[in-house]
């Protein structure tokens, strides 16, 4: 009655509802409720179509848009590593390789295939695409953190050496972006809000 096709595909959008209870550490702009994953993503997926003019490189939209709306797709099975977490590398890793290819296989094998492709490209970070695709993944809680008073930086003791290591990514992605990125991080550092 109904296509395989069909069902497979309604299969793995009913399995992507659970990305809305992966729960961040950090904490949506101006407030004290932790932002999940699919909040993250589709504020991503919307800052990449209005920033991508910034690209060190020519991009294609919506390729960065794919990339950034399934990135975190994985911590479904694999959860969430803090990305200053002192224990875990934030990395991919073999969990999320399984993660990517349990629940993207969900689909019909073309659409599987694609989509761990770009999964696979973004955590590679070597395509203009996926450079820019972390540049916003970055970017995010840096602007997060500012918006609350140092947020996740203060409550994990995270220092400025830390901070800049894991945020100069967005300068791959975009010269412009990580210049205003910088002078965000040394603002905080005068307010006071993150530690040098």
């Amino acid at each position: 009655m109904f296509s395989e096709k069909l069902l497979k595909q309604l299969d793995f959008i009913k399995e992507i509802d659970k990305v809305k209870y992966i729960q961040r550490k950090t904490k949506l702009f101006h407030s004290d409720r932790n932002e999940n994953d699919a909040e993250h993503s589709w504020h991503l997926a919307l800052m990449a179509m209005v920033l991508a003019e910034h690209s060190n490189e020519d991009i294609d939209v919506l390729k960065v848009v794919k990339m950034v709306l399934i990135h975190d797709i994985v911590e479904i099975d694999a959860g969430d590593t803090f990305i200053y977490d002192t224990v875990n590398n934030h990395t991919n890793t073999d969990a999320e390789r399984l993660a990517a290819q349990r629940i993207f296989g969900l689909l019909p094998q073309a659409q599987a295939v694609e989509l761990i492709a770009v999964w696979e490209e973004f955590e590679a970070g070597n395509t203009a695409e996926a450079k820019f695709a972390k540049a916003m993944d970055r970017l995010e809680p840096l602007l997060q953190n500012i918006s609350n008073n140092g947020g996740t930086w203060k409550e994990f003791d995270v220092s400025y050496d830390k901070v800049m290591e894991k945020k100069k990514v967005i300068g791959e992605g975009s010269t412009a972006i990580w210049k205003y990125a910088e002078h965000l991080i040394d603002y905080s550092v005068e307010k006071g809000i993150l530690k040098k």
